[in-house]
């Protein structure tokens, strides 16, 4: 668990500006209270300023005054952020009313102050149902260029150093898109790749997962897989990609070496790519549950600046570990637009 260590030490030496919505939640505030104090991102939270004082106080937190907090319903920059809602949405049926009653909802103010540029990433969740996190972060903040999928992976670091980055593999996509089409299965290998380069810091070898290794077997699933790999190795020539391969060829050499010899990835992966969300999200459970891995996720992956999604049952430790990965999303963010713009 080193790569938390390094995750945190990144975010502390370059700052994000992380907002989290539900600034009221217990959990949130708590994590809140614990970013503030490591100094490991600078935080915004919305709610009531004096409910939320009021809850710090009755938690024991002493660092609250750290953050930023932004009251939904009054605050300075509430007309500019209806405003910025109109001019996006307006093509799309939205009306100054409607506007002005959205900007107070505090999912829509967190992805209208990022898109202002007043903040760098969101994590939200805790008491929210995974759609409606989603849904003002696809029309606000909307997707970067080349993507339109969003997709969802999780980090599991396992207790079997022999397998992928040191027992790190990143799995995807586990809570997103049920069925792929073959386009979407090489976006979300793609983003996946991104995401070991900017959270883990590590060089991706990324295996499509099916029942089948190199034509060992027939079935449009294993077409599906087939015509992904060779989308997404055109998409990201510079990543290492290959499939179709069955989970034990990606991950096992001695098996590589029979099933898929020759192979840039089997027997190496470090980042498996689920043919369906049924299949990787069953997946990630079983290694988490029964294999002992401790997952940790799911980070979304496509957006043109990080929101993640956190589970209905985190704990504060969870939120924690996700805002200092939101800020290792959101620095990578601006290291490829500056190298873009050079």
């Amino acid at each position: 668990m080193d790569l938390i260590q390094d995750i945190l030490q990144r975010a502390k030496t370059n700052k994000q500006r992380i907002v989290l919505p539900e600034g009221t939640e217990e959990r949130t505030i708590k994590a809140a209270d614990r970013l503030l104090g490591e100094g490991v991102v600078e935080i915004i939270l919305a709610g009531k300023p004096d409910e939320i004082y009021s809850l710090a106080d009755s938690y024991g937190l002493k660092n609250i005054d750290g953050a930023t907090i932004i009251d939904p319903e009054n605050h300075a920059k509430k007309q500019q952020y209806a405003d910025l809602l109109l001019q996006l949405r307006q093509k799309k049926g939205m009306t100054p009313q409607k506007a002005a009653k959205l900007v107070e909802d505090p999912l829509y103010l967190g992805c209208l102050i990022i898109k202002a540029g007043d903040a760098d990433g969101e994590i939200a969740g805790a008491r929210n149902f995974t759609g409606d996190v989603l849904r003002p972060a696809l029309q606000i903040i909307k997707t970067v260029p080349g993507i339109n999928s969003v997709s969802g992976a999780y980090l599991m670091f396992t207790k079997m150093p022999q397998y992928g980055e040191n027992g790190l593999i990143v799995f995807a996509d586990c809570a997103v898109i049920p069925d792929p089409t073959a386009e979407e299965l090489a976006q979300i290998a793609v983003s996946s790749g991104a995401t070991a380069r900017a959270i883990a810091g590590i060089e991706p070898k990324i295996a499509m997962l099916s029942f089948s290794t190199k034509g060992s077997a027939h079935h449009k699933m294993v077409d599906k897989v087939i015509e992904a790999t060779h989308l997404a190795k055109e998409m990201a020539p510079d990543m290492t990609i290959d499939g179709e391969l069955q989970a034990d060829a990606a991950l096992v050499s001695m098996v590589a070496a029979k099933k898929a010899p020759g192979s840039a990835v089997a027997g190496k992966a470090n980042v498996l790519i689920f043919p369906s969300l049924e299949v990787g999200n069953i997946g990630y459970k079983l290694v988490e549950r029964l294999g002992g891995a401790e997952a940790i996720g799911p980070v979304l992956q496509g957006m043109a600046a990080p929101v993640n999604d956190l589970s209905r049952g985190c704990s504060s430790d969870d939120i924690y570990k996700m805002a200092a990965i939101t800020a290792n999303q959101a620095i990578a963010i601006k290291n490829q637009k500056t190298e873009i713009n050079n």
